[in-house]
């Protein structure tokens, strides 16, 4: 049995919440294309050369600044209907942190605040409709 197979349905899911709505689901146990997976690795390679995060220059970002440098880029792309780009900042995330449980991001008063949250997995909302009926006595 391999380490995907043996992912539980929950454990195996990185979910993408924008403003309280699941935006894209990763399913791990799924298998990763050759191509993909080499998309990745450049993707890392770029990275090697530095990337700016907050405004700040990192010549060196360990692998939580580059997971929080891909979830800047996949938070607007998803919004944006850039599926590529999404698609490919979701696997990474999903591929280089398998303990990331959820992207969560919030904008409050314009501004995108995003977090990285690996304890606790997405439970997605349940809308219930109450009906309010009648049930006063009728004049006879």
């Amino acid at each position: 049995m391999t380490a995907s197979e043996i992912l539980s349905a929950a454990d195996a899911l990185l979910v993408v919440v924008i403003n309280g709505q699941s935006a894209l689901e990763y399913d791990r146990r799924k298998p990763l294309p050759v191509r993909q997976q080499q998309f990745l690795d450049r993707m890392d390679q770029d990275m090697d050369a530095g990337i700016t995060l907050e405004g700040q220059r990192i010549a060196q970002p360990d692998p939580m600044m580059r997971a929080r440098f891909v979830a800047n880029h996949l938070v607007p792309a998803a919004e944006g209907g850039d599926e590529s780009l999404a698609a490919a900042s979701c696997a990474y995330l999903a591929v280089r942190l398998p303990e990331l449980k959820q992207v969560r991001a919030d904008s409050v008063n314009g501004t995108v605040h995003i977090d990285l949250v690996f304890d606790k997995p997405h439970v997605p909302v349940q809308t219930v409709q109450f009906v309010l009926t009648d049930k006063s006595p009728k004049p006879h």
